[in-house]
């Protein structure tokens, strides 16, 4: 595909010194300089896409139908879950290139109501090879009507996690590190930082949790100097809120979070 045919283009320098804050955030050695390879998924602290507030919804996003991202007449947003790729590291400290498109755009009915997919794709260039591959699955839901009782959490009754890891990590999250992961990604969704907003708007009994930061934590579980992470794909089940602890588990290629009650709250699979 070439380069017209892509929607959108975005160059970044991918510079070290975001990259250090993450992982000083992760609690990681800070130890990226430029041309050392990215830990997988680190280009999501790179390609802002920055808005002025009047292009911004609600919800603290750039509004629908604005870039991207098209509108699908569905306010509350959630990111479902993703597939990516890695053919090659990404370098620190060079310039690189992110190209991106919509996949597809649907609507259907839920339990829930309405809901709308939509799926993006986005390539990410490097010294003229495509290094990574990463598809994002987003849902889209309804207000409640006016006068209705107060909004629920999607997936209220979500699936039981397995209890046959072979690898476990306790993880404790808090409102700063939301907030710095938001920073860092350029998230600007309320859910995450506005707890307020999270619960009176969105039904949430806290902040939430971001999936990819979940998603995050399982790809550097995963990754090793022996068997680098060549594939990652990912679907959140159920939300947490930043007071709950949760575990990292993972077996073989298999690998999921679990929540302190037991509840799966994300599940991945793995290819090294």
């Amino acid at each position: 595909m070439s380069d017209a045919e892509w929607m959108i283009r975005q160059s970044d320098v991918l510079d070290p010194a975001r990259a250090q804050a993450l992982q000083a955030a992760l609690g990681l050695e800070p130890d990226a300089e430029v041309g050392t390879p990215l830990p997988p998924f680190f280009h999501q602290i790179y390609f802002w896409e920055p808005q002025p507030p009047e292009l911004l919804g609600r919800d603290g996003h750039p509004r629908v139908g604005s870039g991207l991202i098209p509108d699908m007449g569905l306010p509350r947003r959630m990111w479902a879950g993703g597939r990516l790729r890695f053919d090659a590291p990404l370098l620190a400290g060079i310039p690189a290139v992110r190209r991106s498109r919509v996949l597809r755009a649907e609507h259907k009915t839920g339990r829930s109501g309405p809901l709308a997919f939509v799926t993006l794709r986005h390539e990410i260039v490097q010294d003229r090879v495509v290094v990574v591959q990463e598809d994002q699955d987003l849902v889209y839901r309804t207000d409640p009507e006016p006068g209705a009782p107060r909004p629920q959490p999607p997936r209220p009754q979500p699936p039981q996690a397995r209890r046959d890891e072979a690898e476990a990590r306790e993880v404790a999250f808090d409102a700063t590190l939301l907030f710095r992961y938001s920073a860092l990604t350029f998230n600007g969704h309320r859910i995450h930082y506005d707890e307020t907003y999270a619960r009176d708007v969105e039904g949430y009994t806290g902040l939430v949790v971001h999936g990819p930061l979940l998603a995050q934590m399982l790809m550097l579980m995963a990754d090793s100097s022996d068997a680098p992470l060549r594939g990652f794909e990912f679907r959140a089940t159920a939300p947490l809120m930043h007071t709950e602890r949760a575990t990292l588990c993972r077996s073989g290629l298999d690998a999921w979070v679990r929540g302190p009650d037991g509840r799966q709250c994300l599940v991945a699979a793995i290819t090294t």
